[in-house]
């Protein structure tokens, strides 16, 4: 484990010194103008024929908001899953398809975890964010990895890019945060410049937080509604500890840039677990270590042909402790790692019509020391065909994925007598239809729809996990289908400055849903299957205000609702339990759900306010509407 942190500093400092040699002088300020060194782009222009949601620079720091699943809340459409306390598991869901239907983006390269398929965005802090944004199918650019169309919905978060004043060398930037449950969160961020075509940058930022706090416990006999105890007690083992360290080298060239990244997190963190029989504290525990270096080159050859190459490697440590003998005593550790490399070309056969083709490599390991567990080996090839064209007032984009599959597993820790067996190579085709209209030449109004048909491959824990995995698990797949209408009003004088406003319907079925199914009569035996099937209907609005108001202020109002109607359709054996799930809404999706974003702009003072609505959302016991609000001030001394 040493080793580990031997490396992962090393990377991160080797990036930051690689370019030494600059010399140091004053500080700079962060938030006044800023100078970039020119850059031609000879590129056509960007053709989105399905926006994206996005929170960006100011507006996406005066939301209050601690990490960036706190952040991806205020999208329509959007649930996130917490799980084990503060510090605990957050996971993103798009349209009720599922989270392993997402693909999380960090600075233009996936995030991944073949072991259970969950990107957990609580390791993501703000502190470093420049934009965080959200497409539903995929993004409308085609010059991207074949990953990149690989996904039923992609979240793309872009950390900052050093800028820097003219004639400055370097920016230096500390900040400081406390707040409820003993929580203590100081962050460093260093950018230099070494001259007008190289710069760097380290950020550093260390989590604390206790996690305790008091609530309110009361039981009620459910037959005569007597209290048969009401108390207040403290909340156990939710502590959390987390330190994230970044480094990042930054170059222009001709008629292109790169940049390569070293990322490090370690984390210890306490599951709280629920209070059952007066029980009230959980005493499991986990540890993570996450580390990945990537590169990306994109560059122009003239004005037609366009590459983007990308590589990856990344390091993933796992602990998860029980030390409950009444129950399981459990501690196992689970080791991940994966090799990425990706080209992606674009040609331009005319001003308005471009041709791509894109092919990934990507190698999966995982290892663990549980009992019985086999160790799987994946080797996953992608290539991707698309275009994109516009023709008078209407935007098409297509693309083909061809997606191949060939896994091996060891024996691992296997006993003698058995025998491992891997899952069976999958080849599959995923084809993507966009289309926007345009129907008024002087007005901002677009009309859009597309369709989507696309897969996620089972994990390694569906497909080998110790005594629940099933090897001949199929892939899940979704069809969708999306409606919808963009109008734009820009405005540079009266009280209404800006307005925006965009809607969509849409249909998803997900079929080969996986899901875990009882095995024989034991209670706590289980099996992964193809059984679920999933039915979603939804609409989706979102709208942005920006108004003139008197003394030269200014004011920004965003908000997003969403309706849904996620149905489970799958048919089940026991009759009691078919009549009680078919055509039921899934547990945890809401029906309604809201968001609003406020601000007020004064010269350097900034007001803001920021509110979460939940309807009802089915589960076990009825769950009331519940909301959440942020307000915050703040200024800038320049």
């Amino acid at each position: 484990m040493k080793k580990m942190y031997q490396h992962a500093l090393i990377g991160c400092i080797s990036v930051f010194l690689s370019g030494a040699g600059g010399r140091i002088c004053a500080q700079s300020k962060l938030d006044s103008l800023q100078q970039l060194p020119e850059v031609t782009v000879v590129a056509h222009p960007y053709k989105e024929v399905i926006p994206a949601q996005r929170l960006t620079g100011k507006e996406l720091h005066s939301l209050n908001s601690f990490s960036v699943a706190d952040a991806i809340r205020y999208f329509s459409g959007v649930q996130i899953k917490d799980y084990g306390g503060i510090g605990g598991l957050k996971t993103v869901n798009v349209r009720s398809m599922g989270t392993h239907h997402v693909g999380i983006f960090y600075d233009g390269i996936q995030l991944g975890n073949a072991q259970n398929g969950q990107i957990d965005l609580g390791k993501f802090s703000l502190d470093n964010m420049e934009e965080i944004s959200l497409y539903n199918g995929q993004k409308s650019e085609i010059l991207q990895p074949a990953k990149d169309f690989a996904s039923s919905a992609s979240v793309y978060l872009r950390s900052r890019t050093p800028k820097f004043e003219k004639d400055k060398r370097y920016n230096l930037r500390a900040v400081f945060k406390t707040g409820s449950f003993g929580l203590v969160n100081p962050s460093v961020l260093y950018e230099h410049r070494f001259n007008d075509r190289l710069s760097a940058s380290i950020n550093g930022e260390f989590i604390h937080a206790t996690g305790r706090y008091k609530f309110r416990y009361k039981r009620v006999y459910p037959r005569t509604s007597k209290v048969m105890y009401d108390t207040t007690a403290v909340r156990q083992n939710g502590d959390v500890s987390s330190q994230r360290l970044e480094a990042g080298l930054y170059g222009v060239l001709p008629q292109g840039h790169w940049k390569w990244k070293n990322y490090f997190y370690n984390s210890e963190r306490g599951i709280p677990g629920a209070i059952v029989n007066n029980r009230w504290k959980n005493p499991q525990r986990q540890w993570d270590r996450s580390f990945f270096s990537q590169g990306s080159l994109r560059k122009a050859f003239g004005k037609k042909y366009e590459l983007l190459a990308n590589a990856k490697y990344a390091y993933d440590y796992m602990r998860f402790q029980n030390p409950d003998t009444t129950l399981m005593l459990i501690d196992n550790t689970f080791r991940q790692q994966e090799f990425y490399l990706s080209a992606a070309h674009k040609y331009a056969l005319a001003k308005k019509w471009e041709v791509s083709l894109s092919t990934d490599m990507q190698y999966n390991t995982l290892t663990s020391d549980m009992d019985g567990f086999v160790f799987p080996k994946r080797l996953t090839a992608q290539a991707a065909v698309a275009s994109a064209a516009e023709i008078g007032w209407m935007k098409m984009q297509g693309s083909l994925l061809g997606t191949f599959v060939r896994e091996r597993v060891n024996s691992g820790n296997l006993a003698i007598d058995e025998q491992a067996r891997s899952a069976p190579d999958k080849k599959e085709l995923s084809p993507a239809l966009f289309i926007s209209y345009k129907p008024f030449r002087r007005h901002e109004f677009n009309l859009r729809a597309f369709y989507k048909h696309i897969f996620r491959m089972p994990t390694f824990n569906d497909l080998y996990y110790t005594d629940i995995g099933n090897a001949d698990l199929k892939p899940e797949f979704t069809h969708q289908y999306n409606i919808g209408a963009h109008y734009v009003l820009r405005r540079g004088h009266g009280f209404l400055r800006h307005w925006q406003i965009q809607a969509d319907a849409y249909y998803n079925h997900v079929t080969n849903k996986i899901v875990a199914v009882p095995k024989g009569s034991g209670q706590y035996r289980w099996l992964m299957m193809n059984l679920g099937e999933v039915e979603i209907r939804g609409i989706e609005t979102s709208s942005s205000f920006t108004f003139n108001l008197p003394y030269r202020i200014l004011g920004n109002l965003k908000m997003n609702y969403t309706y849904q109607r996620a149905q489970d359709f799958t048919k089940r054996k026991n009759s009691v339990l078919q009549a009680t799930t078919y055509g039921g809404q899934i547990a945890y999706i809401p029906r309604h759900d809201g968001s609003v974003i406020a601000s007020l702009n004064y010269r350097s003072w900034q007001l803001n306010y920021s509110f979460i609505y939940v309807a009802n959302a089915i589960t076990a016991r009825p769950i009331s509407p519940k909301s959440t609000s942020n307000r915050g001030t703040h200024t800038i001394w320049e």
